[in-house]
């Protein structure tokens, strides 16, 4: 899309122009702006900040909550409650709808609790030049035409045409994904240049890190970079997630059903000549029996216990239903800088004239190992070695310090691998004299020389890219004497350094000379005749746990793809390294040369994507969503947010994200680590699973009392439960055990199931089968017990019916533990919440019949000790045919060839 001004006309690509077309085409000048221009462009143009995307209120937040069809259909059962002369049973059932709006009110409002993440990535201030003079202004103020001055540690507050630099580098990661510091440099840049690429730019909310320059201010506000990737975030509409979706269809289901059974049942009463009310309150009752008031409450509970799990799996949830999305996830699209690996760069190979040496060690720790093949050497005995890292270690700004935490470097990662390297061969600049001159890196030059006092002379100690310096040497350190540099070396060292390249190093190559006295101190005098020393093989190495995550996700049926703005070695080999399988890497510029129907093919076998954009990443997500897959995306720039915010699942980085990523994203990975994402599946997966296992042991109770119900009246008997009554065992009794079975562990083999279907409703044909089956034995059995008594005591009658579902129902809940195991292959006691639960729900029970105060509210009458050892033996057979059941299929399915 053609980026186009405030007032409508199409903007040019900057970076394809010279300065001066620059100056020209934003009206600028080397000497600044004057006040009076300055403030007619801010008329012109707006202030330099961006839309604000509007924060739902409270109000509006708490409303959310009754969004869910389940959830109106109760309120509608409430309010026939109350016209059938039941208020207490329709304030029972408010009280639950209302308790469960406020949980989970709780949990999002705190969650949205941050400041606008966008607006707080803009810098407050700046440095331009205004009327010829250096001032700092508020960054809002600053306009196209501005010249601002850029420092080392100052965020970039606009994009900005480089006019000058010295050693400027910039950390694009927040913008592009770019790992390591890009150089900046003014010079035209051909046509269709990678964002990544534009060296001549520097881009609002980046961060300078090294150097000083200064620029034309191009773009302000929403049309930055930074602000057009804010105003596409702000298009992409929140994805529904699977579990909201299938109990809002749970929900319209068990609306039809009670509908459809209350009609049935109050048109067959009145041909039986019951009365009018009667029938009406038999259907009030059925309705109240159909619907499980407790499903949304326990729902809601146990994904905020959930929550509190993942957290101590450093994996921070920040909308309650995110947590089950995560279980379902088929594809994680995940960056690859400190999630996949550590984020710290390190020097794993040094390569001089004489020997090639690996280099151990974690992170910027100075503790390591030189190895020569597997025999560790002495790096200050070897004469090339030692010379090397001193030279890199002198030619350097970055400094290592021990910080609370650990060893931090200060200056770029890839100087401060360098500086590690040389403190793990016991290399210091404390003893160092004071630089003499400097000649800065640039990406123009790809060197860098500083020159210091040595002995009676001086010598200039070199740094850069290893074929330039190649091309500027004429000898070598070989043997610990200085010997001509041959063409047959030179060709060896630039194969070997091919050889590095192709395997994802970053390669900074070494170099010195020992100045003549007397010439003129001028890089080109100075950065001639070099002797070179050889080249260091620098990574960001893999997290060691994050293979065994990528192992865990192919078990599990996960696809995870790659998604950097590295370069497509550095992410073949980290790939690699992994044992993440991809044919290749495709490149951001070839996926838009790629339709979708061949990218989606493409996505099949290539699980590499490098180079990539805001756009590139929701095209991918669009594509993996034909295929009904369930997308996470990590993701830690503002580049990410959009693309966090249309994934199922968006997962943005807890240390190294922006706010506008976390503010965009469903969960915060509190550590940046690829396998708290596995754990956090792994959890989700459990919770789903539990809230399958709950749902279905709801509603086969819950079709047991509409057995119950319509087989008494069907059979000519008076109303077997009362509706408060059927409400104490939806709410109290089932719900504090289906509450319980929410915590139950994880299976053993739940990582190696592929993905559910999101398609695919919570209640299968098989689980409705088991719910009908066991359903109508619940309700049968009660039926029986009431038989017996209800024309010698009703009230006794109806307290052994009420006491004896409850009694079957806690048998029940042994059986949906597992679907697929017996009880001593799970373990009996491996829940011990369930245990508590169900001798709660009997404690409960126990108080309701013999509390006289609970007599008269529900209608119960006492029992006897006998009366409650028959219920006992007549629910056992409901669990042992469950047991049985899981045994034989076992059986089956272990003897089975497929299953072998």
């Amino acid at each position: 899309m053609e980026a186009q001004s405030p007032g409508g006309t199409p903007l040019p690509d900057w970076h394809t122009l010279s300065a001066e077309e620059v100056e020209r085409e934003v009206g600028a000048d080397l000497s600044g702006l004057s006040t009076g221009e300055a403030e007619a462009r801010l008329q012109r143009y707006g202030k330099n900040v961006l839309r604000e995307e509007a924060r739902e209120s409270r109000l509006q937040v708490f409303l959310q909550q009754f969004k869910s069809v389940l959830i109106v259909i109760l309120i509608i059962a409430a309010a026939a409650s109350f016209l059938a002369g039941e208020p207490l049973d329709a304030a029972a059932i408010l009280i639950i709808v209302v308790l469960n709006a406020i949980l989970g009110y709780s949990q999002e409002w705190q969650a949205g609790e941050a400041i606008e993440a966008l607006r707080k990535m803009l810098v407050q201030h700046a440095v331009v030049v205004r009327d010829g003079e250096r001032r700092e202004i508020d960054a809002s103020g600053m306009v196209p035409g501005d010249l601002v001055l850029l420092e080392m540690g100052e965020r970039v507050p606009a994009d900005i045409y480089i006019v000058e630099a010295t050693s400027l580098e910039v950390d694009e990661a927040p913008l592009t994904g770019e790992s390591s510091p890009v150089d900046k440099a003014p010079g035209r840049l051909p046509a269709g240049t990678p964002l990544a690429e534009r060296s001549n730019m520097a881009f609002a909310g980046t961060t300078v890190v090294n150097g000083h320059g200064r620029g034309f201010v191009v773009a302000t506000g929403m049309e930055t970079e930074f602000g057009q990737i804010a105003g596409l975030s702000q298009r992409v509409a929140d994805e529904t997630t699977p579990l909201a979706r299938q109990m809002d269809r749970l929900g319209r289901d068990l609306g039809l059903i009670a509908l459809g059974i209350a009609a049935l049942v109050v048109v067959v009463g009145l041909l039986q000549q019951r009365g009018l009310l009667e029938m009406f309150l038999v259907g009030v009752s059925l309705a109240v029996a159909v619907i499980p008031e407790g499903l949304p409450a326990v729902v809601t509970l146990t994904l905020a216990i959930g929550i509190k799990t993942m957290m101590r799996r450093n994996c921070l949830i920040r909308h309650l239903p995110a947590s089950e999305t995560l279980g379902a996830v088929s594809v994680i699209c995940t960056d690859k800088t400190g999630t996949l690996t550590r984020n710290e760069m390190a020097v794993v190979r040094v390569r001089t004239a004489d020997t090639e040496v690996a280099v151990t060690g974690a992170g910027y720790l100075p503790i390591g190992e030189f190895l020569a093949g597997e025999k560790p050497v002495d790096p200050l005995a070897d004469p090339g070695l030692r010379q090397f890292l001193r030279t890199v270690l002198l030619c350097n700004h970055a400094t290592l310090a021990l910080e609370e935490g650990g060893w931090r470097v200060f200056g770029t990662p890839t100087e401060g691998a360098l500086v590690v390297a040389a403190e793990k061969a016991g290399l210091s600049r404390d003893d160092a004299p004071e630089p003499e001159k400097e000649f800065s890196f640039n990406s123009t030059r790809k060197r860098m020389t500083i020159i210091y006092p040595e002995g009676e002379g001086d010598v200039a100690h070199m740094k850069g890219a290893p074929e330039v310096l190649l091309a500027r040497s004429s000898r070598v350190l070989r043997g610990g004497s200085v010997v001509p540099l041959t063409d047959e070396l030179r060709d060896a060292l630039l194969a070997e350094l091919d050889e590095y390249a192709s395997q994802g190093l970053r390669v900074l190559g070494a170099a010195c000379r020992t100045l003549p006295a007397g010439i003129e101190w001028t890089a080109d005098t100075v950065e001639t005749d070099l002797v070179f020393l050889g080249f260091a093989g620098i990574v960001d190495p893999p997290r060691p746990e994050a293979a065994e995550a990528i192992r865990l996700c192919r078990s599990a049926g996960i696809d995870v793809i790659m998604i950097t703005g590295d370069n497509p070695l550095t992410a073949s080999a980290i790939a690699r390294d992994l044992g993440l399988s991809s044919e290749g890497a495709l490149t951001g510029a070839e996926l838009e040369a790629l339709g979708d129907d061949e990218l989606e093919e493409r996505l099949k076998t290539t699980k590499v994507l490098s180079r990539v954009t805001a756009e590139h990443k929701l095209r991918v997500i669009d594509v993996l969503s034909r295929d009904r897959q369930v997308i996470a995306m990590t993701g830690d720039g503002v580049n990410d947010a959009p693309a966090l915010k249309k994934a199922s699942i968006g997962i943005a980085m807890g240390i190294k994200g922006t706010d506008a990523a976390k503010e965009s994203s469903d969960m915060v990975l509190v550590d940046d680590n690829f396998a708290s994402i596995v754990a956090g599946v792994e959890e989700g997966r459990r919770e789903y699973d539990n809230i399958s296992r709950f749902t279905r042991y709801l509603l086969s109770s819950n079709v047991g009392e509409i057995v119950a119900i319509v087989g008494a009246l069907l059979l000519g008997l008076p109303l077997i439960l009362i509706p408060v009554q059927i409400l104490w065992i939806n709410l109290v009794t089932d719900g504090l055990t289906a509450l319980a079975l929410g915590l139950e562990p994880a299976e053993q083999d739940v990582m190696q199931r592929r993905p559910r279907d999101p398609q695919e409703s919570i209640l299968t044909r098989s689980a409705y089968l088991v719910i009908l089956i066991l359903g109508v034995w619940l309700g049968l059995l009660t039926i029986y017990v009431f038989m017996g008594l209800y024309a010698v005591d009703l009230d006794r009658a109806r307290t052994m019916a009420f006491t004896g579902l409850i009694i079957f129902e806690l048998y029940n809940v042994l059986n949906f533990r597992s679907f697929r195991f017996p009880l001593h292959r799970i373990g009996f006691f491996s829940n011990p919440a369930l245990i508590l639960a169900i001798l709660g729900s009997l404690a409960l029970q126990a108080l309701v019949v013999y509390v006289p105060i609970f007599n008269a509210f529900l209608g119960t009458a006492p029992l006897t000790f006998a009366d409650w050892g028959l219920l006992a033996l007549l629910g056992l057979p409901v669990l042992l045919a469950g047991e049985v059941y899981k045994i034989l299929r076992l059986r089956v399915r272990s003897g089975s060839p497929a299953s072998s």
